[in-house]
């Protein structure tokens, strides 16, 4: 089927396309960024190897990526390989509405993070503003309990680059590019989890 764009939506498309390209080359150029991949895709893939688990929360679009992160790791990536252990604190509808109702939308995550999370989980909080109350009372709730905590924002990250052991600070402060990122990074840290975790499996 043919489509006749107008001239300003192909310009628009290519003004996107070419935005997002320039995010993820500043992500690729980052020695901070690498750095937070391979230091989050290690201490992931070691608390499974110990029989902890993941917890991921966010709202919105990065509650889609909680969520598909956390499917990464039950399912597989690229390998065929022993499940591993993700939750998604998004999922439960029941479970957030309750404690929502009951408490207050702040807490719909911290309450999992103290029912599930045991020390030497890691919680992995994502917030492309940084701000996000919910996943800040998370992180600060799985932190006090000693869970290892990885967080995803945007260029400031806001206060949960304070909360957590690892912040990954995508540069910039749009937020469909920030989410972008995210799920790319996502995306390379759950490779080489399960490139790690299945070679401790096969030694």
């Amino acid at each position: 089927m043919k489509v006749n764009a107008s001239t300003g939506d192909a310009e628009l498309a290519r003004s996107r396309l070419r935005e997002s390209a320039e995010m993820m080359a500043a992500l690729a150029n980052s020695h901070e960024s690498i750095g937070f991949v391979v230091e989050a895709a290690g201490v992931i893939a070691a608390a499974l190897l110990k029989g902890n688990k993941i917890l991921l929360c966010g709202n919105g679009g990065s509650a889609a990526d909680a969520q598909h992160l956390a499917a990464e790791l039950v399912g597989k990536y690229y390998l065929q390989r022993k499940a591993l252990p993700a939750l998604a604190l998004t999922t439960n509808s029941s479970c957030v509405t309750a404690i929502g109702n009951d408490y207050s939308f702040d807490k719909v995550f911290a309450r999992q993070v103290e029912a599930f999370g045991v020390p030497g989980d890691v919680a992995v909080g994502i917030s492309t503003s940084g701000n996000s109350p919910n996943v800040l009372h998370a992180l600060a709730a799985a932190k006090s309990m000693g869970l290892a905590t990885v967080g995803f924002a945007g260029r400031t990250g806001g206060r949960l680059a304070s909360l957590v052991d690892l912040c990954l600070k995508v540069p910039s402060d749009d937020t469909p590019r920030i989410q972008e990122g995210h799920i790319t990074i996502g995306h390379i840290i759950c490779e080489m989890v399960e490139s790690r975790v299945s070679a401790a499996y096969a030694a």
